[in-house]
């Protein structure tokens, strides 16, 4: 009981992590990678679909990425995705292929992006936090529903910090990075 409780609580955690992951990896930096665009909705034929499902997404040089699409009728819809969004960045379309040349950023909005990465950062935390929450209150009713011992949840409970711990300290480290990686000039 305990052990499942527990199991449960380090896969959810590891997926609050995960969802960080790919919130850090859709903000900007200096580089082009192709995570900044994979997961953009584009309207095709009246159904928004990840960018990734369309075209093929491509990083050839350190500040362009290239999309091609895998029908050239889409070409239009792709580019409005583009500029609807909050990437801040100008497509440029010739028929074939569309290229994004990322700029350099400037030294205010790398602050801004810094400002955004610890938010996203808190939001995990919080996650991870809730997660620990509810494995606490799984543990309390099954202790008041005598399933288990006042020892043993004291116990699960003390196991349980420990996991939040290890959970939240990943999820800081990824922050920590992702701001080294954005204050790199």
């Amino acid at each position: 009981m305990i052990e499942e409780t527990l199991t449960d609580t380090e896969h959810r955690m590891q997926s609050a992590v995960d969802a960080v992951d790919r919130e850090l990896n859709a903000i900007r930096t200096g580089r082009a990678r192709p995570q900044l665009v994979e997961s953009l909705k584009v309207e095709y034929y009246g159904t928004p679909t990840p960018l990734n499902q369309m075209a093929t997404i491509n990083a050839p040089e350190p500040r362009m990425i290239t999309i091609q699409p895998f029908d050239k009728t889409q070409l239009g819809a792709i580019d409005k995705a583009i500029q609807k969004s909050d990437l801040g960045l100008t497509p440029t379309n010739d028929g074939n292929i569309i290229r994004l040349v990322i700029p350099a950023l400037t030294e205010d909005r790398r602050k801004e992006l810094v400002k955004q990465v610890h938010k996203k950062i808190e939001d995990g935390r919080v996650a991870v936090r809730n997660v620990r929450r509810d494995s606490l209150d799984h543990l309390r009713k099954a202790q008041h529903a005598k399933e288990i011992t006042d020892d043993d949840e004291k116990r699960a409970q003390d196991r349980l910090q420990k996991v939040t711990d290890k959970f939240v300290s990943i999820v800081d480290q990824r922050g920590q990075a992702k701001e080294k990686e954005l204050l790199e000039v």
